[in-house]
Formats: C-alpha cells, structure tokens, sequence
C-alpha cells in the first residue's frame, strides 16, 4: 500500500506501548508515504490509539515519551498535504524553527 516506509512512526509506537504492556515488541505497527498520504497503522484497541498518539505522561502532566500526533501535522507538510493547526492544550504539534 505504501511507498515510503517511515520506520520510526513503529519504533515509537512501540517504545509508547512498553510502558503498558511488555509485548509491545510484538506489534506490527507501522507508517508510510504513499504520495501525499501519511498511512499510519495504528493499534487494535481505542485505549492502545489514545496512548499511542498522546504519548507517555508523568503524574503530573509531564510528557516522558511523545506521541506520534506531535509529528504528525509537520510530516503531512512536509510531504505536500495540507497545514494542520492543532489545539496546543491537548497536543502540541513539533515545527522545527524556521530561520
């Protein structure tokens, strides 16, 4: 289906998983580009997607892993999609500095 593996899309969906359940490293979580689309397989359950996109937090709100929503919106950019503007509150989206 895809073109372009994103390789890291996986390796941090599962690093995010570990911290609640040690078979994380069994998943087949992936990502790719197919033209100007971000594919993104996801886990099964709508508890695993909620953690896998918002990432790890500490007990007090403190993010210790990110989750892969942070990049999503700039890697969309970056491969032509549409600018995606998120609600800061709830998930910063990652730009890097522009100069």
């Amino acid at each position: 289906v895809i073109d372009k593996e994103m390789p890291g899309f996986g390796e941090q969906m599962r690093q995010i998983s570990l911290y609640y359940v040690p078979t994380a490293i069994l998943s087949r979580q992936t990502a790719g580009i197919r033209g100007k689309c971000l594919i993104v397989n996801l886990p099964g359950r709508p508890k695993a997607i909620a953690e896998t996109l918002g990432g790890v937090r500490s007990e007090n709100g403190e993010i210790k892993v990110h989750g892969l929503f942070a990049a999503i919106p700039y890697c969309v950019e970056l491969i032509g999609g549409a600018f995606i503007e998120t609600d800061e509150t709830v998930c910063k989206a990652f730009r890097p500095k522009q100069k």
